[in-house]
């Protein structure tokens, strides 16, 4: 049986793209095939590096050219789109490529502090200004508005009155690295039903 061959595209560290790696490493269904990041020294494509894992820089210019993405994707028999942490907002040309198949993940429980400018750090300043009692992850399709596409899952945790951005940024880092392979995994082997 053919596996799901996955592509991680992300533009920071990593931790997220790290752990979807060795998720899928001795996977019999799928594995992270290529990570692309449109940053020349993200830490993400030396830890993707650390695993035997084919790396491509894709600058956020070269990312609207159907003609340098759509081959480098074939290239590796790509069929399903992971964003961990990507800043630039995915072309339409690569969604109807990959229809239905690219999920982002968003630190928080959308639609709250979603969109644009809202990433990061950014999130749980947000998060810690409104005085929430609980944050969580959101795993979402990918559409070409920021943010809005259709809820796959989330995860919530508790917020303390006490809990700085960090704090918060710590606590739903937990649910990213236990729950995100997870529902990856029930994704693909969706789709690989679907192939077969």
């Amino acid at each position: 049986m053919r596996k799901i061959n996955i592509a991680v595209f992300a533009s920071g560290s990593g931790s997220n793209c790290e752990n979807l790696i060795k998720y899928f490493a001795h996977h019999e269904k799928a594995e992270v095939r290529l990570v692309v990041s449109n940053k020349a020294d993200a830490p993400v494509l030396q830890r993707a590096a650390r695993f035997g894992v084919p790396q491509a820089v894709v600058s956020r210019n070269d990312l609207q050219l159907p003609e340098v993405v759509l081959p480098l994707l074939n290239d590796y028999a790509i069929d399903f789109i992971v964003l961990a942490g990507f800043l630039p907002l995915v072309p339409t040309y690569i969604i109807d490529a990959y229809p239905q198949r690219i999920v982002n993940i968003h630190p928080s429980l959308l639609p709250k502090y979603g969109g644009k400018g809202m990433w990061g750090h950014h999130v749980h300043e947000a998060v810690k200004a409104a005085g929430e009692l609980e944050t969580g992850m959101t795993v979402h399709w990918v559409t070409p508005q920021c943010d809005e596409g259709a809820i796959i899952a989330q995860f919530k945790v508790a917020l303390s009155p006490d809990d700085t951005p960090d704090d918060i940024a710590a606590k739903e880092h937990v649910l990213e690295m236990e729950h995100f392979p997870q529902v990856v995994e029930l994704l693909v082997e969706s789709l690989l039903y679907s192939f077969n």
